[in-house]
């Protein structure tokens, strides 16, 4: 029975969790053998439900939850009604989507601190150029999650896992260009940029943390990250209404406490300080909030 198992893993592994070669990089000299496969499903299944929460959080979050619970029954609606009526929409991928399920989203942290509903329709996994058109209208493709919505602001990120799980963060270069051009100016994200700034809206496009010097799978990506958001820095500079928030120096070299466990997506206390950046942000250039 012993040597039966070892057969029919081997099988299972190659059928149903391939590695694409052009992410070997990615792996190369990390993770012996098979277990480079292993990690990787591993650390997109943990993407699926959230990172654990850490004691020394615990506190914090337990208060995020009580105030904005207080804040929803003070209103006396639902929170279908309260999406409704929002004034600030959230779009992107699992580093939006992240924590939802407990109420801890960076989402979730900017209506706790503006004392308002955030409606957040970001999906882990979502990218900016995909391809299929059913899952991309039910939000897989960004701008999909976007529809005409007469708000305030739309806070968007997104154009990591286009960079990683779409290249392989090797030979990137028509795929960045497809999403932003270096001036900015013309692609993908602009274009979404332009289709909201035409109803009113103000927009803030969303940086990524990057890892504090500890072993990650998107260590390979830093330097494509880095010229991605440049891009992105420039197409704000340029655009009235349209803001950029860098979150590439956020993490002091060595801490930990900003990521969750497979050192990618942001914990409970790193979405925290990313909301209240974020509310900071709208605060400066917004004086009615």
């Amino acid at each position: 029975m012993q040597s039966r198992k070892r057969r029919v893993w081997p099988k299972l592994s190659s059928a149903f969790f391939p590695m694409p070669s052009r992410f070997a990089g990615l792996f190369s000299g990390r993770f012996p053998g098979g277990l480079s496969t292993l990690f990787l499903v591993l650390a997109l299944a943990v993407s699926l439900i959230g990172d654990p929460l850490r004691a020394g959080e615990a506190a914090q979050v337990a208060e995020t939850a009580e105030t904005a619970h207080g804040a929803q029954e003070s209103q006396g609606a639902p929170a279908a009604s309260a999406a409704a009526t929002a004034r600030i929409l959230t779009l992107g991928d699992s580093m939006m989507a992240w924590h939802g399920v407990s109420g801890a989203s960076i989402a979730d942290v900017l209506s706790v601190v503006l004392g308002e509903p955030v409606e957040n329709r970001a999906i882990g996994g979502a990218r900016i150029i995909y391809g299929l058109p059913i899952t991309g209208a039910m939000g897989m493709k960004i701008s999909k999650q976007y529809r005409g919505d007469k708000v305030d602001w739309v806070v968007i990120n997104g154009g990591g896992n286009d960079l990683w799980l779409g290249c392989g963060c090797h030979k990137c270069d028509r795929k960045m260009a497809r999403m932003i051009a270096a001036d900015g100016t013309r692609g993908e994200i602009p274009r979404l940029v332009h289709q909201i700034r035409q109803t009113g809206a103000n927009v803030v496009y969303l940086g990524y943390l990057r890892s504090p010097g500890v072993d990650s799978m998107i260590d390979a990506c830093r330097d494509l990250g880095d010229e991605f958001e440049a891009r992105v820095s420039a197409m704000a500079a340029q655009s009235d209404g349209v803001y950029f928030l860098d979150l590439s120096r956020l993490v002091p070299e060595g801490d930990r406490s900003f990521h969750g466990v497979d050192m990618i997506h942001p914990s409970k206390k790193g979405s925290r300080v990313i909301g209240e950046k974020l509310a900071d942000l709208i605060r400066q250039i917004d004086k009615a909030r």
